[in-house]
């Protein structure tokens, strides 16, 4: 269990450039304790960015993210998990090595670890390495992640790539319980999205060249 209820992303006219083109700008939101955002847009338009600059991996070109929530809690320090389309499994070591590693790492009990792989339909693959997991295998282990170490913010880049029907489900029930807590979800997705969730397409915010001095062009971003 989580405790977010104060939790709240806000980001004010943020810009995010790729050589001398702006992927968008002028994307403004906040979100709260218990909602879904989606990040859509054709590839290259910077879903995977966006969620970068709000991870703290990423400098914005422009504008401003801040987190709030435990009281005297620094932005910088907001705890949060982000996925990006890397899995981080290492091919040598078993997925319950892995799993134990990071429940480990993080202070959690061993069977943290057990439970979070049951979860993700993995307990009977726990012996087996990183190399020999299919593609969907190792994304259900990188999000075990999600489930060895609860935080408030998931910031997620397309989870279910490589997932079968099973798997995504699985991704769709651990998304509304988080949301059910009271985290925030920001999702970037392609194809169909998950219950309750609001929308941002970075198609309306989309850049343009950038000029001497500063940037132009390019409407807000909304979202629904």
């Amino acid at each position: 269990m989580i405790d977010a209820s104060s939790r709240v992303i806000e980001t004010h006219d943020l810009a995010a450039s790729r050589g001398l083109r702006l992927l968008f700008n002028g994307v403004t939101l906040r979100l709260g304790a218990g909602e879904v955002l989606e990040l859509r847009g054709a590839n290259g338009s910077g879903k995977s960015t966006l969620l970068r600059i709000l991870a703290g991996l990423t400098r914005p070109f422009a504008g401003t993210v801040h987190y709030s929530g435990a009281p005297g809690e620094k932005g910088e320090e907001a705890p949060r998990h982000y996925l990006g389309h890397s899995d981080a499994i290492k091919p040598n070591e078993t997925a319950g090595d892995q799993a134990l590693f990071w429940a480990r790492f993080f202070g959690r009990d061993d069977e943290v670890a057990v439970q979070a792989l049951d979860r993700m339909g993995l307990a009977s693959r726990a012996g087996v390495p990183g190399r020999g997991l299919s593609a969907g295998q190792r994304r259900r282990l990188a999000i075990a992640r999600l489930l060895i170490e609860p935080r408030p913010v998931w910031l997620l880049d397309e989870p279910v790539a490589a997932l079968d029907a099973q798997g995504r489900t699985r991704v769709e029930e651990l998304i509304a319980e988080h949301a059910a807590e009271g985290g925030i979800t920001v999702v970037a997705m392609h194809g169909p999205g998950f219950a309750g969730a609001r929308t941002l397409d970075l198609a309306e915010a989309a850049g343009c060249a950038l000029a001497p001095g500063g940037f132009k062009g390019g409407d807000a971003g909304e979202f629904s």
